[in-house]
Formats: C-alpha cells, structure tokens, sequence
C-alpha cells in the first residue's frame, strides 16, 4: 500500500462551554429562543451532544428532545426532535428552522402550552472547541490503524464531527486523506457512509477500525 507524503495528524479536543442569557422555561420560549440564539448554540445543543455523551448510545440524540421528554414530560414532541439527524442538513440555518418549524407545528395543535417542572429551565450554551495532537502521525494505512484504535474518543469526534458540520470538510478528515494522501478511494467512500446519528463515538470507531482491517486484509491476501 502506499505511503502518503502528508502524514495524517490526529487531533484530539476540549469542549470550553460558556452559558448564555438565553433560557426557556415553556415550549413557546424553546422556539423563541431557537430563532434568535447563536449558530453555534444550535451545534453545541445537536452535533456537541455526541461529545459530551460519547462512551454510549442515548435515547435522545440532542438536547432539546431530552428537554421535552425529562423535563417537559411531553413525549410527542420529544419524539419528533429526536429523530431531526443534524447530519442531515446542508447548514447550522438550515437545522435551525428544521428544529423551529417542528415546535412551532407541535404548538399549533394544542390549548396549552407544555410547561418545564419547577428546576427544569432550558439554559442555552454554546461552545469553543480546544485542540491537541494526539499520538504518532500515521503514513501508511497500518500505522493509521493503529492510531485510531488507542486515540481518545474526542479524535474521533473531532474528525468526523467537528470538521464536517463547523470546519467546512463535508467528507470528514478519514475519508479525505485516505482519497487524496493514500489513493483509497473505495475504502474513503465506505467510511463516508458510515452513520453517525444516534450512536457512540466508540460505535462509531469500531466501524472504521473493522473496514480498515477489511482493506488491510484483502491487501495481504
């Protein structure tokens, strides 16, 4: 296999968070505040949520929906944010009005409007990310694999999230060094289709790991 001339550098991360003056203690508030908060609020409460819960799979998938079912106790509408893939959308604007325009239907069709439990008030944040280079560059695919499999989670965040929805690289940093560095353009397009709504980084890193090693083997064979 080839021997890339531009090592790949893995990138590890810190999510900074800093707490806005925005809170919503109904649902009518959540919509009001989703139209008018910082995009990158919008990320840090959608993509973010797969950092901070990163070792497992949750039931929500961001957190507005766990706001509605947790605190709001209101499952329909829960149900319906749940299933929003931010993935999914060309842009953070883009996801915004999606998330706008689901609360907004949600309210039309009822006579009150759902109510957090005392406690239970919406606090919007945003986040600044950190970065450090973790481990040895890897130029050659075996040496990719193995950095990929003992690199923290965060890297796995920060390359396939991070940089497809805020950093402007749409095919994620795996899929674009194994194209352009290594020539595997096969191999890039299996990874880019692997889906990251709704699982674990760790998920998500067994994936890579198992179409690397199917790469690698049939190479040796």
């Amino acid at each position: 296999m080839a021997t890339a001339l531009n090592p790949f550098v893995f990138i590890g991360c810190v999510e900074l968070r800093q707490a806005l003056d925005r809170h919503a203690l109904d649902e009518r508030e959540l919509m009001d505040r989703l139209e008018d908060v910082p995009a990158g609020s919008i990320f840090y409460h959608t993509h973010g949520y797969f950092l901070r819960h990163r070792p497992l799979t949750t039931a929500y998938g961001n957190d507005f929906a766990r706001w509605a079912a947790v605190e709001v106790r209101d499952q329909a509408l829960a149900e319906r944010l749940a299933v929003v893939d931010p993935f999914e959308f060309r842009d953070l604007e883009n996801l915004r009005e999606e998330l706008v325009t689901i609360v907004h239907d949600h309210l039309r069709g009822l006579t009150t409007v759902p109510r957090a439990e005392p406690g239970g008030v919406f606090h919007f944040q945003q986040s600044h990310i950190v970065t450090v280079e973790l481990g040895p560059r890897a130029t050659t695919l075996a040496e990719f694999r193995d950095g990929l499999a003992g690199v923290d989670a965060s890297a796995i965040y920060f390359h396939m999230v991070e940089a497809r929805a805020r950093l402007g690289r749409p095919s994620g940093d795996f899929v674009e060094w194994m194209r352009t560095s290594l020539g595997l353009a096969a191999l890039a397009q299996r990874i880019e289709r692997i889906d990251t709504f709704m699982t674990s980084l760790e998920r998500v890193r067994a994936r890579v790991l198992s179409l690397v090693d199917q790469a690698l083997e049939a190479h040796a064979a």
